[in-house]
């Protein structure tokens, strides 16, 4: 018997999706991007991308630009403007040309600056090596007899300690484990960004393996709040840092995102909820030359506000140590009675029945999220401005909003049983991958995801996938690929 005549007969009604197709979104509310919606729009206009990927983009390097100079009030007391943001996009959606036109006045930045510091560690190198040589002379006169131990302190302590080397310029990593994170405080910047248009080598790297998964979120939960990062290691001893800030933008592609979402120890830890996140629409197949416009003066005007507020200096309370001091912004009375408002909206829905009742890590977070998307755009607008205006607050809670829907869209769907996850990653290989009309158990061990390359793990995935009708057993004794073979299965495309 050959494969394609007759096996057990596919199921009339065809394969049954495993998995509950997620709802559309809605679409992004740029209009509430303020003094960011022009240049998002034109990102937009010219790579034809989704809007939402450049508006995160804009929202996460505004962030990242004004975070070390402001704390804003929220209705539980003053919070860093730090913004983290997780855009799900697959591949080809324009996500690295879309962050790579808000990156450009920051690389330049960062560029030249690095510069500066060459010049300067040949004169911190002169300095250390005075240090050392007078350093040297006082204790080496110790060793004098009747030398005064006292006075040799004393002019130890005049000499105080080694210079400090020049900081690093850099401002963004892209895939550090939380150690490597600390050590970029500790030489570096103050106010970092953690940003990737391939999040998953961050998601799937070393920092987020199982030993150190749980460091690294709660390390990444604690910049977000503004807390000291605390540091102990066997060699160096313990190490805290205070005033610093990060922002945080990881562009993944949905299976990553997957993954990451239905993690319960990043959902219960209260990282994924610190994330504004948001999954549109496609536009592959619509970008056509001929409609893309390119508008470059918006843009411009991005990188030069951008530019400007990199050239200020942020204000700290120790130069050496680089701890951040940022001022208080404060909230107009009629914006902080605008996220009273919204804040006990989305407190109501978070009851039995209500809208986000089965997302309220995520609603928890809804006020302070919209007080920092507000200090945001009125830094990005005004670095010296007092309060928060009501229209800048009725921008935020608008885009508040909208990233609570986006969580309520996906977290449900991203909510999936383990072996069923498991038998959607051996269907998706089958139709995306697995060109042979069948398949055999020894194909999916030898070729298959990773994760199904053992007997029982496989064996549950293909039951599964039976029962929905993606595999049809075959006959025992069909003949594939010129062989007798006593278990194989038709792989059913799908329509």
């Amino acid at each position: 018997m050959t494969i394609g005549l007759n096996g057990h007969g596919a199921q009339p009604e065809g394969p049954q999706p495993l998995i509950r197709e997620t709802p559309p979104g809605q679409p992004y509310p740029s209009d509430a991007l303020g003094p960011l919606k022009g240049a998002v729009k034109a990102v937009h206009a010219s790579t034809g991308a989704p809007l939402a990927i450049p508006a995160q983009s804009a929202l996460s390097v505004a962030s990242l630009a004004v975070q070390g100079f402001a704390n804003v009030e929220t209705l539980a007391g003053f919070s860093p403007t730090s913004l983290y943001a997780l855009t799900i996009a697959r591949s080809g959606e324009r996500k690295s040309s879309c962050d790579r036109q808000f990156m450009l006045a920051l690389r330049e930045h960062e560029r030249e600056r690095e510069a500066d510091r060459r010049e300067a560690m040949t004169t911190w190198q002169n300095d250390v090596a005075l240090w050392r040589q007078s350093r040297d002379a006082i204790t080496g006169g110790m060793k004098k007899k009747g030398s005064d131990r006292n006075a040799a302190r004393v002019d130890l302590a005049d000499l105080g300690g080694e210079p400090p080397a020049p900081p690093s310029q850099s401002r963004t990593a892209t895939e550090p484990t939380f150690e490597g994170l600390t050590k970029l405080f500790i030489e570096g910047q103050p106010s970092q960004g953690l940003f990737s248009d391939e999040g998953g080598q961050f998601l799937g790297g070393h920092g987020m393996n199982s030993d150190n998964k749980q460091k690294t979120l709660a390390g990444l939960n604690s910049l977000w709040d503004g807390s000291p990062i605390r540091r102990t290691r066997a060699g160096d001893g313990a190490t805290t840092l205070y005033g610093k800030r990060l922002a945080l933008h990881l562009m993944v592609q949905p299976e990553v995102a997957q993954g990451v979402m239905s993690d319960a120890l990043a959902g219960g830890i209260g990282f994924l909820p610190r994330c504004l996140i948001c999954e549109p629409t496609s536009t592959i197949g619509t970008r056509l030359s001929s409609v893309l416009r390119f508008d470059t003066a918006p843009i411009d005007a991005f990188a030069a506000r951008l530019s400007a507020i990199l050239t200020r200096t942020m204000p700290m309370r120790d130069p050496d140590t680089r701890e951040l001091e940022p001022r208080d912004l404060h909230l107009s009375s009629a914006a902080r009675n605008m996220l009273i408002e919204f804040s006990d909206h989305v407190e109501r829905e978070q009851a039995h029945g209500g809208e986000f009742h089965s997302i309220t890590g995520y609603a928890s977070k809804a006020q302070e999220q919209a007080a920092r998307i507000a200090g945001v755009l009125t830094l990005w607008a005004d670095l010296d401005a007092p309060e928060v205006q009501p229209d800048t607050m009725a921008n935020a809670i608008t885009l508040a909003e909208f990233y609570l829907s986006e969580a309520a869209r996906l977290v449900d769907g991203a909510i999936i049983p383990p072996d069923i996850a498991q038998a959607e990653k051996l269907r998706r290989w089958l139709v995306d991958s697995w060109h042979e009309p069948a398949v055999l158990p020894g194909d999916i061990l030898q070729f298959g995801p990773n994760s199904l390359r053992n007997r029982k793990a496989a064996g549950q995935a293909i039951s599964t996938l039976v029962q929905a009708g993606w595999l049809v057993p075959l006959n025992a004794g069909t003949v594939v690929r010129g062989k007798s073979r006593r278990e194989a299965y038709s792989v059913q495309k799908g329509g």
